[in-house]
């Protein structure tokens, strides 16, 4: 019998209140997006209330500031994360149902493309406020992973987009459909690599450090872009990791193509999120170097 962790008694839902014909249910993925919000608001605020983390004692906003700027941010989310998930991984269904692109509540939201939303909304925000780029941009790179974090913790409640199959001692028994795929595939064998908690470990806790070390210790506000930088490359090379470990995206999956490679040739290749996560590492080491030949230049 293989050594497996079973999946603890976990229910989606923090509460639930029923009235009448009304309910109402408060649910750990909620929590987590509002907790995250909060949490990088009050990240944000901290930091501008610092002129010394500033080049020139100047915080390149007021902390005030930054509730409107959650707002842009927030539609950004929501309004890159599913045209993300419409064009990256189901756009002949979606081409075929347009409708059904507006039906957000059912669920598909992209990373990758809430990122891209994210950056689109600041930049549109810095650009009507005459407020630096690049210093916003870090200040608003160094907040994230928190929310990162308790979103991986709250997919792990939630049973969802977990790993593929192991026969690792750590290897989690997940209830549903992960248990009848994992069953069908190997017989007995039902473990599943927990990769919500590599994902929250690699992009959440230890990114997150990693941001906040330098933003508060190493000064890295002083050299505008070296924050987004290390986020860029230090979430894409974490997803790039993950993805051998996650269970595949179901629309890439064929019977030629086992492993969900969206990118391949003769069954080497790349899922979709790591071709997705390319561009980010490339762009996040660009940007750290532009900022460390910045720094020499004005050391």
């Amino acid at each position: 019998m293989q050594a497996m962790i079973q999946f603890p008694d976990l229910s989606p839902e923090i509460f639930s209140i029923a009235i009448g014909s009304f309910e109402f249910a408060l649910r750990w993925y909620a929590l987590a997006y509002i907790a995250g919000i909060v949490i990088a608001w009050r990240l944000a605020v901290a930091a501008l209330r610092r002129p010394g983390l500033w080049p020139a004692n100047q915080p390149p906003m007021k902390p005030q500031q930054v509730e409107d700027l959650l707002t842009w941010i927030i539609l950004g989310v929501i309004l890159g994360g599913r045209l993300g998930f419409v064009l990256f991984y189901q756009p002949t269904y979606y081409l075929a149902n347009p409708a059904e692109i507006l039906k957000i509540w059912q669920g598909g939201m992209a990373f990758h493309g809430g990122l891209i939303g994210v950056i689109v909304a600041t930049l549109i925000y810095a650009a009507r406020h005459n407020i630096p780029k690049l210093q916003i941009a870090d200040l608003v790179a160094h907040t994230v992973a928190p929310g990162l974090l308790l979103g991986r913790l709250a997919n792990f409640i939630n049973a969802e987009l977990w790993g593929r199959p192991t026969d690792l001692p750590w290897g989690v028994a997940f209830p549903g459909q992960a248990a009848q795929d994992c069953g069908q595939a190997l017989g007995e064998l039902c473990a599943r690599h927990p990769s919500q908690l590599y994902e929250a470990l690699m992009e959440g806790l230890i990114l997150g450090a990693l941001l906040l070390y330098l933003a508060w210790r190493r000064g890295a506000f002083h050299t505008p872009g070296r924050l987004m930088g290390v986020f860029l490359a230090g979430y894409g090379l974490a997803r790039f990791i993950v993805e051998f470990f996650r269970q595949p995206d179901a629309q890439f999956v064929t019977p030629g193509n086992p492993l969900g490679l969206a990118w391949h040739i003769d069954g080497i290749g790349l899922t979709q999120g790591q071709a997705l996560s390319l561009p980010m590492i490339a762009i996040g080491l660009w940007f750290l170097i532009r900022a460390r030949r910045a720094a020499r230049s004005t050391a």
